[in-house]
């Protein structure tokens, strides 16, 4: 598509941002990565977003879009010569939407259980969550995936980008609690996954490195104290 003015408003840190940027990669759209500096809200926000007043928005042609799933649904709808995101077939479709609405509502609030726990029963119940959660992801996996790489198959898809995008946030988990989630003695395909995921050239130059990530996360601990 000609003359396309694309940017995106975004903080680098957040997974729902990661989102966007990993989905327009994939269709290889240039964009313009606008940073919104952490605790404000740019005038350029306010205004594109008024409702929910956060990021991401992705700005097309001077029209806004807002919410991470529904910006990645648009880029895949409106780039079409790219790789298709969401699946072709109608129940296919419907289960990754289904299964992204899954790692929003329960299993990413699950994981932040675990950084918030004060107590280690807590935390051992925390991370118990976060295990129930994995198993299934691993058969969503083992039955969206058809045996190849990826949740979308051969390439990236919704799912894949749904869940893709907090995998700096599980590593950084992982490396405060002192635990090892994505096991791969007892979820190989994700771990297999996540692996192939992290190396893909539309997602490696765009996560964010989990030691920067960390220091991130120090950073809002020390700032809610």
């Amino acid at each position: 598509m000609a003359s396309e003015d694309v940017k995106l408003l975004g903080g680098w840190p957040s997974p729902y941002v990661l989102r966007t940027r990993i989905a327009l990669n994939l269709k290889s759209v240039a964009y313009e990565f606008l940073e919104e500096k952490f605790g404000t809200k740019s005038e350029l926000l306010l205004k594109m977003n008024p409702v929910y007043k956060k990021i991401p928005v992705l700005v097309h042609n001077g029209k806004p879009i807002s919410e991470s799933l529904i910006t990645v649904q648009y880029i895949d709808e409106v780039w079409t010569s790219g790789p298709a995101i969401l699946p072709a077939d109608p129940y296919d479709r419907a289960t990754a939407r289904f299964w992204a609405t899954y790692v929003d509502d329960k299993f990413f609030p699950n994981m932040r259980g675990i950084a918030g726990a004060k107590e280690e029963e807590a935390k051992k119940a925390a991370v118990g969550q976060v295990f129930e959660g994995l198993a299934l992801l691993e058969n969503a996996f083992q039955s969206s995936s058809k045996g190849k790489k990826f949740f979308g198959g051969d390439s990236i898809g919704y799912l894949d980008i749904a869940l893709g995008c907090f995998l700096g946030w599980i590593r950084v988990t992982e490396l405060f609690a002192g635990i090892t989630l994505l096991d791969a003695t007892k979820f190989p395909g994700l771990a297999k996954w996540a692996d192939d995921f992290c190396a893909d050239s539309a997602v490696k130059d765009v996560m964010p490195p989990t030691d920067k990530l960390a220091e991130f996360a120090k950073m809002l601990f020390s700032a809610a104290k």
